[in-house]
């Protein structure tokens, strides 16, 4: 069984080639990694899977249901959420409030119950707001649900865009390298957090990143791109070991 199936994507810019017939699956409640070096076609992948862009050739399919050609804002209310490799918070605004738009897509209330503040309306957002703080004690932070998060140190800012994607109430989570510009300790405490919310959810995650560390610590398979095309797919252990990966990504052993 498989949570995900893409099959055959291709995507084309301005007659650039920059997905060449991907194809790969993830298991039910598997941490699934996608690998390359810059220019690879590992963001073109996500904006696929997100709705973000259309392929040419090829489809889509989560837990049975046809992604291909759906709106971003489809593919989130059938339970996929995703972060983004540059930090997509409002700064100004407060850690509660940004989870609390995690959610919106949940909400039942319409203009007008909204505006008159209907009994409710309030019942809902009270519910909505004891789960965005369910979520911000899970990952850590309770203590700064009330402070702007464009203040947050750095891996603060980026746990919150997990927490965001979290209050989605995903079925299938995406992390666009969730680890970025984070030092040592950071990305440890990241690869820890991935692990958690698999084992606490049992969702399925596909993740995009560098750390090779990270990536090899905590995912159970690793898909490998190199100038839009698949060159390798496998446990850790295949992946570090296959001379492909070696020359395009990990670099040959013996090289200086």
């Amino acid at each position: 069984m498989s949570a995900l199936e893409v099959d055959g994507i291709t995507v084309r810019f301005a007659g650039v080639t920059a997905l060449d017939g991907v194809s790969f699956t993830v298991a039910p409640r598997a941490i699934h990694a996608v690998i390359g070096p810059n220019g690879a076609g590992k963001s073109t992948l996500f904006n696929v899977l997100s709705g973000a862009y259309r392929p040419a050739r090829g489809s889509v399919r989560f837990r049975d249901v046809d992604l291909t050609h759906r709106a971003p804002y489809e593919i989130t209310a059938l339970g996929v959420a995703r972060t983004f490799q540059n930090i997509a918070l409002s700064g100004a605004a407060t850690v509660e409030e940004n989870l609390v738009l995690g959610r919106h897509h949940l909400t039942r209330a319409g203009f007008t119950g909204t505006a008159l503040r209907l009994p409710h309306v309030r019942r809902e957002e009270r519910r909505h707001r004891a789960r965005v703080r369910e979520i911000a004690d899970f990952l850590g932070l309770t203590e700064v649900l009330h402070a702007p998060a464009g203040r947050l140190p750095y891996g603060d800012q980026k746990r919150v865009e997990v927490a965001r994607a979290l209050c989605v109430e995903p079925e299938l989570l995406l992390l666009d390298e969730p680890a970025a510009g984070m030092n040592a300790h950071e990305s440890a405490l990241m690869a820890h957090l991935i692990r958690d919310i698999r084992d606490a959810l049992g969702i399925p995650i596909l993740l995009v990143e560098h750390d090779m560390g990270l990536v090899m610590g905590i995912a159970d398979r690793i898909t490998v791109l190199d100038f839009g095309v698949r060159i390798a797919d496998g446990t850790p252990d295949e992946v570090r070991r296959d001379p492909a990966v070696q020359r395009a990504y990990l670099g040959t052993e013996g090289e200086s």
